[in-house]
């Protein structure tokens, strides 16, 4: 419950994206604690359109007034790729707390200077990854650490999605795109969250959409206590739709159906000594579990598993893939 003397979170928008109602803007409503104060854009009328259509109020003219107005306590990040860190930057430099969509910034020596400067300031940094905050992940990672499946053998992630657009920023390699970092930063994520450790990239191959940006990716991983992994992820291949993930133990196998979007349905299977089960978790969205955390770390204290830190540890092994397929890692807009 919140302290109904409490001022709420105000969050702007850097952006009129089309993620936002989704990720925040329809959350924020149902979320006592938080609401979506203002927008900007760098097109006026599509800011004014937005606001009008979402019930925001203020609207800011540059992505710079938005960052440093007095009214506002975080900036909620749904920018192309190459643009995260330069606004993380902005909005510490600021004062304000930030929710930054994935993947966190352009490369892991990005992300660790961000990371650096989160780690200097008194603000709230947290990556975008819903998926994290649902009950399905939470059953999930409660299953592996109680031994049930005995000790890890085999994790294997997926996230293909038709992405058959091919002007959209995702395969601009100036704004830091590519299957890898828009769908692959999922797989890698729940391939370290499920895998337990960080991994080692034994082995990558990319398709190509042009020699620089990648329109699918599969890798192979070595964690440390010696299980194997696997990622594959696309924006058009002949893997239209895949999302799931796989740990295989010694005694047991677990397999998740659509962890990254288990509003849209989802399911739990195990197989273990204990018998087979089959279970769900209900249809509130990941996305109003993930803006409870970041309302609760900024306003109490409480802690999450998508800091910055984490995020480094995610583009370390994105940029390992990329380097392994032989691939320029992306660069900062």
């Amino acid at each position: 419950m919140s302290d109904s003397n409490q001022a709420p979170l105000r969050i702007g928008i850097l952006g009129a994206a089309a993620i936002a109602p989704n990720a925040l803007i329809g959350p924020a409503k149902r979320n006592p604690e938080v609401v979506v104060a203002a927008v900007a854009a760098r097109d006026r009328a599509r800011a004014q359109a937005f606001a009008g259509k979402h019930g925001i109020r203020q609207i800011y003219d540059s992505y710079e007034a938005l960052v440093t107005a007095s009214d506002l306590d975080a900036v909620y990040i749904p920018l192309p790729n190459g643009l995260h860190g330069r606004w993380i930057r902005a909005a510490l430099a600021a004062g304000k707390h930030v929710l930054c969509e994935k993947p966190f910034t352009a490369n892991a020596e990005e992300a660790r200077e961000i990371a650096t400067l989160a780690a200097e300031s008194d603000r709230v940094v947290m990556e975008a990854f819903h998926y994290r905050y649902h009950p399905l992940t939470l059953e999930a990672e409660k299953i592996i650490a109680s031994g049930e499946l005995g000790m890890l053998t085999r994790v294997e992630t997926a996230l293909s999605f038709p992405l058959p657009k091919f002007a959209d920023i995702r395969y601009d390699y100036d704004l830091a795109g590519g299957a890898l970092m828009d769908a692959g930063c999922y797989a890698v994520h729940m391939a370290r969250t499920f895998g337990g450790e960080e991994p080692e990239v034994v082995a990558a191959h990319a398709k190509l959409h042009n020699p620089r940006i990648d329109r699918a990716m599969s890798a192979e991983l070595r964690f440390p206590s010696g299980h194997t992994g696997r990622i594959r992820c696309s924006m058009w291949s002949s893997d239209l739709v895949r999302i799931s993930a796989t740990v295989v133990g010694e005694r047991g196998r677990m397999r998740l159906f659509n962890p990254v979007m288990p509003q849209m349905g989802h399911a739990l299977w195990v197989k273990s000594e204990s018998g087979r089960r089959l279970r769900s978790f209900g249809r509130r969205p990941s996305y109003d579990y993930q803006l409870d955390a970041f309302a609760a770390a900024v306003l109490r204290g409480e802690p999450v598993p998508t800091t910055p830190e984490a995020a480094v540890a995610n583009m370390t092994v994105i940029d390992a893939i990329y380097h392994a397929a032989g691939l320029p890692l992306r660069l900062p807009s």
